[in-house]
């Protein structure tokens, strides 16, 4: 037994707004799709509520135009919009490792999310792996002691950025690798390395998510 704990997971609202912007920026969802709470609430197996929540977050970002009584409308993206997104992603959670570093934050629940996604690595077994990474980014916006900066962050967060060529697996095992190193630089007590390898981290799943775009 390795006495890991469960990890913690965004709220409802941002889960639901996670989903559903994955899917758009990956061309899940196409533009012009209609989306209406009961039927995103069904899929997702959740209340209407946090799909309320998520809609109005999700428009506020331009991902959707909410039509009154009619749901919400999926509105085309562009490379640049990805982009502007991605940069706004790292320039936000490479400042949030650089708190966490500086705060002290509490390693052990970042080292649980570790050893957790290095035991899932070993099975070969990659169904958790969404969770785990959402997990290991979520304790580092909370570690930051900056709640405004955690909150924009979790607002933002788009899931796991599989581009057009590459599968969940081989993306799983390139972050894992990248979420040690950037363990070890928290470990460390390396700020300044653990900002500069976040930005690396943010933009490499930029890119990879900007195959599905050429």
């Amino acid at each position: 037994m390795l006495g890991l704990k469960p990890i913690k997971l965004l709220p409802a609202r941002e889960r639901v707004a996670s989903a559903l912007r994955k899917a758009i920026i990956a061309k899940q969802i196409e533009p012009g799709a209609v989306l209406t709470l009961e039927s995103t609430a069904n899929e997702l197996g959740v209340s209407v509520t946090p799909v309320r929540e998520a809609f109005q977050i999700l428009e506020r970002d331009g991902l959707i135009d909410l039509k009154q009584n009619k749901g919400a409308v999926v509105i085309g993206l562009t490379e640049r919009m990805i982009r502007d997104h991605y940069e706004v992603r790292a320039a936000l959670e490479s400042e949030a490792c650089y708190l966490f570093c500086r705060a002290g934050a509490d390693l052990d629940p970042l080292e649980n999310v570790v050893l957790k996604s290095r035991s899932m690595l070993m099975s070969g077994s990659f169904d958790d792996y969404p969770n785990l990474n959402q997990s290991f980014h979520y304790e580092i916006w909370s570690g930051s002691g900056n709640e405004k900066l955690q909150r924009m962050c979790s607002e933002l967060w788009n899931g796991l950025s599989t581009g057009a060529a590459i599968t969940v697996s081989e993306y799983a095992k390139v972050s894992i690798e990248e979420h040690e190193t950037l363990y070890g630089l928290f470990r460390d007590g390396d700020a300044d390395g653990a900002r500069d390898e976040m930005h690396r981290h943010i933009i490499r799943s930029m890119n990879d998510m900007l195959t599905r775009y050429k």
